[in-house]
């Protein structure tokens, strides 16, 4: 149909765009995720997608956020432009969410769900591929599949890991947009400026906790046979994974 538009072809996320609205399968934790959007709705947030229900096949029906996506987005963050608004996005999404407690029962992916003392809701995968741009701007944040609570701390060396980058030169060059080597220490002490850290001081350890949370919540969830976690298991993408925390513990001279 014209007004359809396939948008993610994974054969476990498979999510289309219908009109002025996007399509998506949900979780068993997605009630959860439902109730922080109608929050972020509630409080004025303009950077989330709006939810709208679940259609008659069973789909959440969230607001189509207009913009460049996906692998378009790690070259607007090789810029200083774009990888300073990305941490001021970040502060202002906390900010958002700081003291909000969803009453839902559904929980969050492969994690208990319990607040600790100066937690919140982190989005849990605020990579520049998940961000919606028009320009250098970030103007939207998507796939909230994957929050939890967390300190803050979490969601910014999440982001770190990506856009100091933690990846080697060669990756760098070749995938994520630069021109040159990037001076990973500067861009690091950049994100956590923009970001309202009063100091860049710890933020390696950070990422590497980071790296080690978000690979055992995956190990976790391909343990219970969700997908895709179950293929990222099978193809080698967890291994990968740790490969890039060894990288991170080797070369952490590069960013103090």
């Amino acid at each position: 149909m014209a007004d359809h538009q396939l948008l993610q072809d994974d054969p476990h996320r498979r999510v289309v765009r219908v009109g002025g609205t996007v399509r998506r399968p949900v979780h068993p934790w997605s009630a959860t995720v439902h109730e922080l959007l109608r929050h972020l709705e509630g409080v004025g947030f303009p950077y989330a997608p709006r939810f709208l229900g679940i259609d008659d096949e069973g789909r959440e029906v969230l607001s189509y956020l207009d913009g460049e996506s996906g692998s378009q987005g790690w070259a607007k963050v090789a810029e200083d432009e774009g990888l300073a608004a990305m941490a001021r996005l970040l502060r202002e999404y906390h900010e958002a969410v700081r003291g909000f407690r969803p009453a839902a029962a559904a929980g969050w992916a492969a994690d208990p769900g319990m607040f600790g003392m100066g937690e919140l809701i982190c989005h849990g995968d605020f990579g520049p591929w998940n961000l919606v741009w028009r320009g250098s701007r970030p103007v939207g944040i998507l796939d909230w599949d994957y929050v939890w609570p967390n300190p803050p701390i979490h969601d910014v060396a999440y982001a770190l890991e990506y856009v100091a980058p933690f990846r080697d030169d060669h990756t760098c060059l070749r995938w994520l947009g630069y021109s040159t080597p990037p001076d990973r220490r500067r861009r690091l002490e950049l994100f956590a400026a923009e970001y309202g850290l009063d100091s860049a001081a710890g933020l390696v350890d950070e990422v590497i906790a980071a790296q080690e949370a978000v690979w055992a919540r995956a190990r976790r969830l391909a343990a219970q046979g969700l997908q895709p976690q179950v293929a990222w298991r099978d193809s080698g993408v967890l291994d990968a994974a740790a490969e890039h925390i060894r990288w991170s513990r080797a070369n952490r001279h590069l960013f103090e």
